[in-house]
């Protein structure tokens, strides 16, 4: 399997954000994580690239969170729409956070990142048909969610 670097590295980026909260530390986890990749040719050889990454991503993500505890930034925002922008973020941050852990972390993802759905199999420990089925339901409480923001 051929990975694009570049992106797998927005991705993997998001998700460290999504599990820290924190810019800095998310960047650093990254880094990392692509470091430790290149350092194993293992796992690269066996085709599990993408899975291999996720795990690396999670367990540094793990590692940091237990180090110390880290609080979110605020990020600037320069731009015409901005009240809606903040507004859009505002409603949909708030529906997540409604969500479990769990659910949350599979729709990023899935959704976001793009993942397949072997990947997080593999990265969750459950099967095809509990992603399957955890993430439709995770979905469906989510739309509930923005709905009572009244978003949709």
């Amino acid at each position: 399997m051929s990975i694009d670097f570049g992106e797998q590295y927005d991705k993997i980026y998001r998700y460290c954000y999504f599990k820290l909260n924190h810019k800095e530390a998310a960047e650093d986890v990254t880094q990392e994580t692509f470091l430790r990749f290149l350092e194993s040719v293992r796992y690269r050889e066996k085709g599990k690239s993408q899975e291999y990454l996720y795990t690396i991503a999670r367990n540094l993500c793990m590692d940091e969170f237990r180090k110390r505890k880290v609080e979110p930034l605020a990020e600037e925002q320069n731009d015409e729409n901005m009240e809606d922008r903040i507004l859009t973020r505002l409603s949909v941050k708030a529906a997540l956070h409604k969500l479990d852990r769990e659910s949350q972390e599979l729709l990023l993802l899935r959704y976001v990142n793009e993942v397949p759905v072997s990947v997080i199999c593999s990265l969750m420990g459950i099967s095809r048909f509990a992603v399957y089925r955890k993430t439709m339901r995770a979905r469906k409480q989510f739309k509930e969610q923005l709905e009572k923001e009244g978003f949709l």
